[in-house]
């Protein structure tokens, strides 16, 4: 008898500490319900933003949990309803697409840790030279400078000779009264784009514009806001082949680009050969 009872409190005691064992205990407090899916507080972390006034964060949590309620009623609606072979195929989607994350995560952070970025002038010059075809221009480019000025500026004539002349001493002294122009770039090196011009500079648009498209050309431009004095030194009209200088950044990310590729592919390749050789990936026969 005593045997027998020792052996049903042993019984007992495996039951209780068995329910103890495997049922995970939850002490959150949960806010809503739908079946057996629980919303708790700490999923409407961050949903609140700070200055929010009390009415509105309570109509936005009430939403919140209103959208969640519905998607997850029908997700179980879609368990009960839709067929088991079409519920697999789901599976498997969903299982595909963590995959496919997962994996494009890891490729992009052994990318980013030994892609090599720099792409020397060398390089991008022979590519623009086999690629020059590739290169047309769809709208006109210039290289110019300007000077927008107030029609009643003090020594007028003076600012329009030096701006003429350009030497190293109009430089100078045009740098040392800008403050007294409107609007100014004399820069006139670097290639810009006529839809630029137009969208920038108030007395240029596209009835004018033509004046502009002339190498060696100076232009004084007049209207309510002032006296516009332009010098342009270079054109490109559309269908040119684009000057290096103007593409380079556009070669530059298509040679990063063309090293992510492979670089990407040889990573898949190695990763793919030291599995093999460390035994982690087998092909049964």
């Amino acid at each position: 008898m005593r045997i027998k009872s020792l052996i049903i409190l042993f019984s007992s005691t495996v039951v209780f500490s068995g329910c103890n064992i495997f049922k995970k205990s939850d002490d959150r407090k949960p806010i809503a319900r739908v079946n057996d899916s629980y919303l708790y507080a700490e999923d409407l972390k961050g949903l609140v933003t700070e200055g929010t006034t009390k009415e509105d964060s309570t109509l936005i949590v009430q939403n919140f949990i209103k959208e969640w309620a519905t998607e997850q009623l029908l997700v179980d609606g879609a368990q009960i309803n839709l067929s088991e072979e079409k519920q697999s195929n789901f599976n498997k989607l969903v299982g595909q697409y963590k995959n496919d994350l997962f994996s494009k995560a890891y490729l992009e952070a052994l990318v980013k840790k030994n892609l090599d970025t720099t792409v020397s002038n060398q390089e991008a010059n022979e590519y623009y030279e086999a690629n020059k075809d590739v290169f047309k221009l769809n709208e006109e480019l210039i290289k110019f400078r300007y000077i927008h000025v107030d029609e009643n500026i003090i020594d007028f004539n003076t600012i329009k000779d030096r701006f003429k002349k350009f030497e190293d001493e109009d430089k100078t002294a045009l740098d040392s009264i800008a403050i007294q122009f409107k609007s100014y770039s004399l820069n006139d090196s670097i290639w810009v784009r006529m839809s630029q011009v137009i969208s920038k500079i108030p007395g240029v648009n596209s009835e004018n514009k033509n004046q502009l498209l002339k190498k060696s050309n100076f232009v004084q431009l007049k209207d309510s806001l002032g006296v516009y004095l332009m010098q342009v030194n270079d054109v490109l009209l559309r269908n040119d082949t684009a000057p290096l200088e103007y593409v380079k950044p556009t070669i530059r990310q298509i040679v990063i680009n063309k090293r992510k590729l492979e670089l990407i592919k040889k990573l898949e390749k190695d990763i793919t050969k030291d599995a093999i050789k460390n035994k982690e990936f087998e092909i049964y026969n």
